[in-house]
């Protein structure tokens, strides 16, 4: 019988929120320039705005309306006291001059990476929370750039009630940045859909939190990876013990579509099954896949950003020392 993974619940210990070594945050610890500025557009406020005539909105904004929703509702929509009260916190929350300074810097770090990127039009909105799982749209060819931030009211929000505390935990002012961060990441890591082992997985999530590595380097990594501040700790303090478990249950070259629900895809938790899952922290193969992918750039420090993402994961993995130790 394959080995069950042995836990250390190390729950009163101080970890450290960052994991990466001194060499792998001096590879991004670069000085960029964040000389083009910023300039965001709230669609919501003239949405809402009482003064402008709905007719005059849809011909501004028309792109940002669905075509086969007739004007009663969306002028139903500008009336609803509800709606109107959640734009307001929203953007009361989410400072936009402080928001326009981070996406500045942001892209300026995209841009030292990837000099061909080029800044995209960026919009805020108000959804009234209809879009809180999916709050940016990210449309690279026509640089265009959509934040719903009625999706980042905080946990607590009042508004809030019903949603699964496991979504609504990366639902904070805080984590507009590395959602945004996260989505234009997407774009720049290779779609290999030929490797469908769970190795290629797991260094396909660790090459998107890499990038999120070089594009926020002053950014704690549990924001970079979704995580509370307890699930970061859990998920330091097992590293070796997730990773014996992988190892020992021949799960690194399995291709059941399952391992994607239990260790890669949002949740509450990883699913080992064993007694311990509910405390686990969730995404643990992502998790796993980053310390892979600092491992290697930290061992390999003439390998380009550019050049890494091109690699493959077997070729990573077997260019890598990794042994977690507690």
């Amino acid at each position: 019988m394959k080995k069950n993974i042995l836990f250390l619940l190390l729950a009163s210990l101080s970890f450290t929120l960052f994991s990466c070594n001194k060499e792998e945050n001096d590879r991004w610890n670069v000085e960029v320039k964040t000389s083009e500025p910023v300039k965001i557009t709230d669609i919501s406020a003239e949405f809402y705005n009482e003064k402008i005539p709905f007719q005059e909105f849809k011909e501004k904004y028309s792109f940002f309306l669905a075509p086969q929703v007739p004007d009663a509702t969306y002028e139903k929509k500008r009336n609803n006291t509800l709606e109107r009260r959640m734009y307001k916190n929203a953007i009361s929350l989410n400072k936009i001059p402080q928001l326009e300074k981070d996406l500045s810097e942001l892209f300026a770090h995209v841009k030292y990476y990837f000099p061909k990127f080029q800044n995209p039009k960026v919009y805020v909105f108000s959804s009234a929370t209809e879009l809180y799982q999916e709050p940016i749209l990210y449309i690279p060819n026509q640089k265009i750039l959509f934040i719903d931030l009625s999706a980042f009211m905080g946990e607590k929000s009042e508004y809030y009630e019903g949603i699964d505390y496991y979504i609504k935990k990366d639902m904070n002012p805080e984590n507009v940045i590395t959602r945004v961060s996260e989505t234009i990441a997407v774009d720049y890591v290779p779609v290999t859909p030929d490797q469908n082992k769970f190795l290629d997985k797991i260094i396909n999530q660790g090459k998107l939190l890499t990038l999120q590595d070089a594009f926020l380097p002053k950014t704690l990594d549990q924001y970079k990876i979704g995580y509370a501040k307890s699930q970061q700790e859990w998920a330091v303090s097992n590293e070796e013990n997730i990773w014996n478990y992988f190892v020992e249950n021949d799960l690194l070259f399995s291709d059941d579509g399952n391992l994607n629900e239990r260790f890669l895809n949002k949740g509450p938790f990883s699913k080992f099954y064993t007694e311990i899952d509910q405390k686990s922290s969730p995404r643990v193969g992502a998790f796993i896949g980053w310390q892979i992918c600092r491992k290697y750039l930290s061992e390999h420090p003439e390998v380009t950003l550019q050049q890494f993402l091109q690699k493959n994961a077997t070729e990573i993995f077997n260019n890598t020392n990794y042994k977690p130790k507690s």
